[in-house]
């Protein structure tokens, strides 16, 4: 076998032998492991230079006999990829150009036109402002329970015996009256209670907790206690409202007391 049959494995891959040739390397295939092998190696290239026209594979099917003209090919190949590369670049920028115009923000926008003036560029649209839902008022009841929406009349209160300073907030509803109040100066350790005293000398305990050794609103312990309330009283009828202190005998004696309601 001559060695021409084995170089014509390229022209054969590449469809550039006419058809006299190639019925003849086929019957050389049929009996060649070594250009067989050669073959399969060489699908994926011709994948990569199916845009190559039929001249520059017959200059290729030549580099084998003249190195130059290799180097020359592949440096036609690079240029001709290049070219293609700038022209969808170019076609790329001139698309945005043209939706700029269309939409109004396009270049024109940013330069002045041909008799030098500006241009002027669309006004931005406007939006609705964003406004951030409200806070959840509290939904449990106890001490150290925030996040109280201060709703209703406040009300400000400092016993000058104990020291405990507090401000409530009283607010009517359908089923008598919410309280929320907060707490400070308020030293531990103690059991505390609210006590709701109505105009008719009727009282109701509505709250109870404990207070830890450091107190609150203290130097030891800064932070208020705030806790929420209710009572079935209606606003109307209660005349004060008194946080007091229980100790071990059971025995109250008031810390605070807001009046006059």
């Amino acid at each position: 076998m001559s060695r021409a049959d084995h170089m014509d494995v390229a022209a054969y891959a590449l469809g550039v032998l006419d058809p006299q040739d190639a019925e003849r390397f086929e019957e050389h295939l049929a009996t060649c492991w070594a250009c067989a092998a050669e073959l399969e190696t060489m699908v994926p290239v011709v994948g990569l230079l199916s845009g190559i026209d039929g001249e520059a594979m017959a200059a290729l099917e030549q580099t084998h006999t003249d190195p130059a003209l290799l180097d020359r090919t592949l440096m036609a190949v690079r240029r001709d990829r290049k070219r293609t590369r700038m022209r969808q670049v170019l076609a790329a920028a001139a698309a945005v150009v043209v939706f700029g115009g269309l939409s109004g923000a396009g270049i024109a926008g940013v330069f002045g036109g041909d008799d030098g003036k500006r241009i002027p560029q669309a006004e931005p649209t406007l939006t609705a402002p964003i406004t951030a839902p409200p806070s959840p008022g509290p939904t449990a009841s106890g001490p150290g329970v925030g996040g109280n929406e201060q709703e209703g009349d406040q009300h400000d209160a400092t016993d000058p015996g104990t020291g405990v300073k507090t401000t409530m907030w009283l607010a009517s509803k359908e089923y008598g009256t919410q309280i929320d109040l907060q707490l400070t100066r308020l030293p531990g350790p103690r059991t505390c209670r609210l006590v709701v005293v109505r105009k008719n000398a009727t009282s109701e305990v509505v709250s109870t907790w404990s207070v830890p050794g450091g107190g609150y609103g203290t130097n030891t312990n800064q932070l208020p206690l705030e806790l929420s309330a209710s009572t079935s009283a209606p606003l109307k009828d209660i005349q004060k409202i008194q946080v007091q202190s229980v100790d071990v005998n059971g025995i109250a004696s008031p810390l605070v007391t807001v009046a006059d309601l």
